[in-house]
């Protein structure tokens, strides 16, 4: 009998997933080949120069407010020994938890004209309205800064390991040629971790690209918020992939930049190990300033909006903890365990693959498949719509042709579609660990098992998932999380009558019902606490063991 040799079984595989999962982006790109002329003209002369410039300020504003407030914490927590340093350290990690659009309703409630920092004022100094100025935060402006709030910890993370990471010796070497420490900073040590730096700027500004919630919700017309109109408002879904192909090509060539700012730089440690620098010692009066600085990005974007999250809770837990809400958590949970258990399946099955044979073949369906991260969720939501409508009216048109039935949507606007969606968007994020933690076990185990008469499948099932068990619950979890964050792909995907904590947060707070939206909100948050917790742990263990 004739047998297919065992990488060709491999490659195929890895082939057909990959290309499923590859799928919506792709789609997205070949709408660009029906051009809508007319279309983009209305749009080119109304609404398109306005998503251009938002986006962009938009996402340029917020990599540089992350870059600002990450960098600067990153510096004095791995450089200077002062008061609530050592639990700072991973409390600024804290507003990972947060998505940006549940800041974006707290902050709303908290400082618009009803909200009670406004009326604390009036009521103080007896003014009414305008007799002052107040800046509005639904404003672009006011976006740049919730956003900047809760994406600082990617540059913060980043920064932290590189900056501690640098040997003594390069301080040491500074103050032999004179260097005070701020210009050790500025041309030693900020040189040497920018490409960390810019990786975590990067990555803030993608997120920035895709954010949807607190744009929409602040009236700010970006990209984002223009795919929804195009589909919704002008029931065009060609036009709206024109313009989540346009808006990933940002990304994109943002991407590309980053890649290429760092393309020349290489930085060697000298010798196999080196000692970290030792942390400063500073007066008192400065130790109380660092405390301060480190505290405010904690403070504002984390226990604020968490405080006043509860506190709406609190009063209306009567209203808001039924039946209703807990069929919202069943939702939320069941589909994010699901799409966190088939994400880590194919990435069980990717990185497998890779480590048996990572030729061409194998190795470039699997970064097509993995670039989903970098796409907003808006575009993946366009690209799985289109094929899967399109399928779905093949199956009806034939069913009535053959047998006189209407079969009506199978794929899309089902539980399949939100699923394929969320595999495409964070397959990257357990395939990252999960290929971190097969480079860890060594090729000898392989081997050995192999000699024992264990075939590929069995290895996998024996040897290498009990090793890599730390590393796919870390995977799991990740993924749960940022599914249960999730907002725009399930907003366009999710089934007629079925809805998830973030989608009732928004719907809640689109109606300016900000207080029962507390509910669904704080769970979010408090389930988002899990991956930080590990992140936390993670950081901390690596820095004991840089010592």
């Amino acid at each position: 009998m004739f047998r297919i040799p065992l990488f060709n079984r491999w490659r195929w595989a890895v082939l057909l997933p990959a290309l499923l999962l590859a799928l919506p982006v792709m789609m997205v790109f070949a709408s660009l080949f029906s051009w809508q002329t007319a279309v983009w003209q209305h749009l080119r002369q109304t609404v398109l120069p306005d998503y251009v410039l938002n986006s962009l300020l938009l996402a340029g504003g917020t990599g540089l407010g992350a870059l600002t407030i990450g960098t600067g914490a990153a510096w004095l927590i791995s450089q200077y020994q002062f008061i609530g340093r050592r639990y700072l350290d991973w409390l600024l990690l804290l507003p990972l938890a947060v998505p940006a659009y549940i800041i974006a309703y707290t902050y709303t409630g908290m400082l618009d004209f009803a909200g009670p920092v406004q009326q604390q004022l009036r009521h103080t100094f007896d003014w009414s309205y305008g007799d002052y100025w107040f800046p509005e935060i639904r404003s672009l402006g006011g976006a740049v800064l919730m956003l900047s709030l809760v994406l600082y910890p990617y540059v913060y993370m980043l920064a932290r390991n590189a900056f501690s990471e640098q040997s003594a010796s390069l301080s040491e070497a500074s103050r032999t040629l004179g260097l005070t420490p701020r210009q050790h900073f500025w041309q030693v040590a900020l040189p040497l971790a920018r490409p960390a730096i810019l990786t975590g700027m990067a990555l803030a500004m993608m997120e920035a690209f895709a954010d949807y919630g607190t744009v929409q919700y602040f009236g700010v017309p970006t990209f984002t918020t223009g795919i929804f109109r195009t589909w919704f408002g002008m029931g065009n879904a060609l036009a709206a992939a024109q313009l989540a192909a346009l808006l990933t090509s940002f990304v994109l060539f943002l991407l590309l930049l980053e890649k290429w700012s760092r393309r020349k730089v290489r930085y060697y440690h000298q010798g196999q190990k080196h000692s970290a620098a030792a942390l400063r010692q500073v007066s008192f009066a400065r130790q109380c300033l660092f405390l301060l600085l480190c505290t405010l990005p904690v403070l504002l974007g984390f226990l604020l909006p968490a405080w006043q999250l509860a506190s709406w809770a609190l009063g209306n837990w009567q209203r808001t903890l039924d039946s209703a809400f807990w069929q919202l958590v069943w939702n939320s949970f069941s589909l994010a365990a699901a799409a966190a258990l088939l994400s880590v399946l194919l990435a069980l099955l990717f990185a497998y693959a890779r480590r048996l044979r990572d030729d061409p073949l194998v190795r470039f369906p699997v970064q097509l498949a993995a670039l989903g991260y970098a796409v907003p969720g808006t575009v993946i939501a366009i690209g799985v719509m289109i094929p899967l409508a399109w399928f779905d009216q093949r199956i009806d048109l034939l069913a009535e042709e053959w047998f006189g039935v209407r079969t009506g949507l199978l794929f899309s606007g089902t539980i399949f579609a939100l699923l394929l969606a969320y595999s495409v968007r964070f397959l990257a994020v357990s395939l990252h660990g999960i290929e971190a933690g097969l480079a860890r076990i060594k090729p000898n185990m392989d081997n050995a098992a192999r000699s024992l008469g264990l075939g590929p499948w069995q290895v996998l099932r024996r040897v290498h998932v009990p090793l890599l068990r730390s590393s796919v619950l870390t995977a799991l979890l990740l993924v749960f999380v940022d599914v249960l964050k999730e907002l725009p792909a399930t907003l366009l995907l999710r089934p007629f009558n079925f809805n998830t904590l973030a989608v009732r947060a928004h719907e809640l707070a689109s109606d300016e019902r900000l207080a029962e939206a507390a509910l669904p909100a704080l769970a979010i948050v408090l389930v988002g606490l899990l991956p930080v917790i590990i992140l936390a742990r993670s950081t901390e263990q690596r820095m004991r063991g840089n010592k």
